[in-house]
């Protein structure tokens, strides 16, 4: 499902050791979380990222941050990516976090509306710096 998007499929690389690797230290993490949905048969239908990052502004407040949503390109549009949303928010709010943030590439317009509906806002400018 990386691979499977116009962004992804420029930068990912299905079957790269590399992937088994990172997974095994996101999973070592308690302050990362993995998400799965499963369709009817059982098969990944969806995945998010789920990280939670202590601070110390807004009084120590810890942030979850969501990456990596993806649904499979059969099971777009049926409410499954707003499910996966949803479920972060709550697993947040049970975490005690005080915001849930995430960024999404300035070329997914549909992405966009999709955060607004449910509620987020462009509030800040992301930036980065490869390395």
């Amino acid at each position: 499902m990386l691979a499977d998007d116009p962004l992804g499929a420029g930068r990912e690389k299905p079957g790269d050791p590399a992937y088994l690797r990172a997974f095994e230290v996101i999973d070592a993490d308690p302050h990362q979380y993995l998400a799965v949905a499963v369709d009817d048969e059982g098969q990944v239908a969806g995945t998010l990222q789920l990280t939670f990052t202590s601070g110390l502004s807004r009084l120590g407040m810890t942030r979850a941050t969501v990456e990596a949503v993806r649904v499979r390109s059969d099971q777009r549009g049926r409410g499954l990516g707003e499910r996966l949303i949803r479920w972060a928010i709550d697993e947040a709010r049970a975490r005690g976090c005080g915001m849930v943030q995430l960024t999404t590439d300035a070329s997914r317009t549909d992405a966009h509306r999709f955060y607004e509906r449910l509620g987020f806002t462009a509030s800040h400018v992301g930036m980065k710096l490869a390395l």
